[in-house]
């Protein structure tokens, strides 16, 4: 496959209110990072990732390519920060399983769409994902603590399950989508602390926060698609 086939690809299966609401939503976040002088890479990070967000959202494999770019930017504001959780996720897991994410979904895609299939998890997956996610979340928390992580409850939760949450998007499972809206809705809390304490990422307040509403939209299409393919 070609890159304008590739493209063409990427560009079916969008709905009339998605290609027109999507693309305001990545303006007004722009101009609001903008208008509040926010740092460059927050502003990256921030497009980058909801544009990932979208397309992960739609099935689409272009989603791992903005997720690289967005990886890259959102580690250094972590660092800036000193969410070294937060950083260690997005550099030594998030941005290698990019890579293994386009590996495995393009064994998985509808021809007519160029879309994944969508999955779900059986009750004993599921049993043994949250009940991990727990485990770890309470180790984490010791370990960030120990190493003077700035927030270390908020900072270990959000890294265990978005560990997990990225493990199920490579899988196609729906049960990611209940994970990253636990996740997004965390990290705005802790970014708006970030925020409060003098740090200009003003940006990132909103990726998260446009995260939360892009989960909530795509878990109800995923239920519907899933349900509409049994």
């Amino acid at each position: 496959m070609n890159i304008l086939e590739f493209a063409k690809g990427e560009l079916q299966g969008w709905g009339k209110y998605e290609r027109i609401i999507f693309p305001l939503e990545i303006l007004l976040i722009t101009l609001i990072a903008i208008y509040m002088k926010d740092k460059t890479a927050a502003l990256i990070s921030a497009i980058c990732g909801i544009c990932a967000t979208i397309t992960a959202g739609k099935g689409k494999i272009s989603c791992y390519m903005f997720g690289m770019i967005s990886n890259i930017c959102y580690s250094y504001i972590s660092f800036k920060n000193a969410f070294w959780g937060n950083l260690c996720l997005n550099m030594l897991y998030y941005f290698p399983m990019q890579f293994v994410g386009i590996s495995k979904w393009k064994k998985h895609m509808k021809e007519d769409k160029q879309e994944i299939y969508k999955t779900s998890l059986s009750l004993k997956e599921r049993i043994i994902y949250f009940g991990g996610a727990f485990a770890c979340s309470v180790a984490g928390y010791f370990i960030l603590k120990y190493l003077g992580d700035a927030n270390p409850l908020m900072d270990s939760v959000t890294t265990v399950l978005s560990v997990i949450a990225f493990i199920l998007t490579v899988k196609r499972c729906i049960e990611q989508w209940y994970l990253w809206t636990v996740v997004n809705g965390l990290c705005v809390i802790m970014w708006i602390g970030a925020y409060l304490n003098g740090s200009h990422c003003f940006a990132t307040i909103l990726m998260w926060s446009t995260y939360f509403v892009l989960g909530l939209y795509f878990l109800y299409n995923w239920h519907k698609e899933i349900k509409n393919e049994l």
